[in-house]
């Protein structure tokens, strides 16, 4: 196998970021492998339940993002990781693990991968994924009511306690770092498939 590419793919929460990455993956079949930075987040296993549903999972400190670079660098070296579980539900890291090889593509994926410079510079490629706030706002109601088991209410008092606020601090100034921005979110479907075509491109070579 030849040099691992990194490609980052970073935007707002529900702006359709992990839709274009899954696209990607989906296109390029086993020449891909993905990382969520999500996967990621630290466990707080000595927290009751009652705790960590408070805990402000939109800051950088919330991930274990030195894990993650780590893992990247092992994945670049041909070097087999054994990647995290989360549980969204709990509101931490689960004892699995999945183990995850090395492929031509490695794909990041999440709202926070530009804030860290290390872990920016080990990207080759770093896309953003842009969409007008209220419809990510509409998106992550739905997703999280639906997918992971939240009330309205609890959807709404994170938003606006820390989602919106840490994303004006840690996600758009570092949409500035991106290579290429595809706007309208994961509707866009010509931006995509020209990425698509590209990145075809690089593992074929």
């Amino acid at each position: 196998m030849k040099d691992v590419i990194v490609i980052g793919v970073s935007g707002g929460s529900a702006s359709g970021k992990t839709t274009v990455a899954n696209r990607i993956k989906i296109e390029c079949n086993d020449s891909v492998e993905l990382l969520s930075h999500d996967f990621y987040y630290l466990p707080h296993d000595d927290l009751p339940l009652e705790e960590r549903i408070k805990l402000n999972y939109d800051h950088p400190n919330a991930f274990d993002t030195e894990r993650l670079i780590q893992d990247i660098k092992n994945l670049k070296q041909l070097i087999p990781i054994e990647r995290p579980v989360y549980s969204y539900k709990e509101h931490t890291r689960l004892s699995e693990t999945v183990k995850v090889y090395p492929a031509k593509v490695i794909i990041v994926e999440g709202f926070m991968i530009f804030e860290n410079a290390e872990l920016r510079d080990l990207m080759d490629i770093k896309i953003f994924v842009d969409a007008d706030a209220d419809e990510r706002l509409i998106r992550r109601i739905v997703r999280d009511v639906n997918e992971r088991g939240r009330s309205l209410e609890s959807v709404i008092t994170q938003y606006t306690n820390t989602v919106k606020p840490m994303h004006e601090l840690f996600v758009e100034p570092f949409k500035k770092h991106a290579d290429v921005i595809i706007p309208r979110g994961g509707m866009n479907e010509v931006a995509i498939d020209m990425l698509i075509h590209r990145i075809k491109a690089i593992t074929s070579e």
